[in-house]
């Protein structure tokens, strides 16, 4: 509030933020991965060719480094879409506002409407199976591509 953005407890944007920042830890171990599998040998060559390194950083790191940023991308967004108790301790569960997927199925199981909440918990499940699947063939793309 002192920032003048307003409290962001119980709205969507404070929701959004708080997930993200929970989620983060899941876009860290990609990145890492990426940055750690780019070696020296690239930025070396930029430097004998004359670029300067932040030159080299951003013509020749993160192009190499994009796989890991898709990959960091797609994690983050799946657990930030299943997240549950930041979403409730920030967002609260407030019809038609922050109620998502995680939350509306708490509903629904406080409510013994079992086979609602069955049905959300199963599209979670086949949209997790798509994630990974995507993931997966991403990586095998991206393994072909570059050796």
């Amino acid at each position: 509030e002192a920032l003048g953005i307003g409290l962001l407890t119980f709205t969507f944007p404070g929701l959004v933020i708080g997930s993200i920042v929970y989620s983060m830890p899941f876009a860290v171990q990609p990145l890492q991965a990426a940055f750690g599998s780019i070696g020296k040998r690239p930025l070396e060559v930029a430097a004998t060719l004359g670029a300067k390194p932040l030159d080299a950083f951003f013509n020749v790191v993160l192009p190499l480094a994009k796989p890991g940023f898709v990959t960091a991308a797609l994690l983050t967004f799946a657990h930030t879409i299943g997240e549950f108790g930041v979403v409730l301790m920030i967002g609260g569960n407030v019809p038609g506002k922050t109620q998502v997927v995680s939350t509306e199925i708490y509903s629904y199981v406080e409510a013994m409407e079992y086979s609602k909440a069955h049905w959300l918990a199963g599209g979670m499940v086949v949209f997790s199976f798509f994630v990974l699947l995507g993931l997966t063939l991403l990586n095998r793309h991206n393994e072909r591509v570059m050796p």
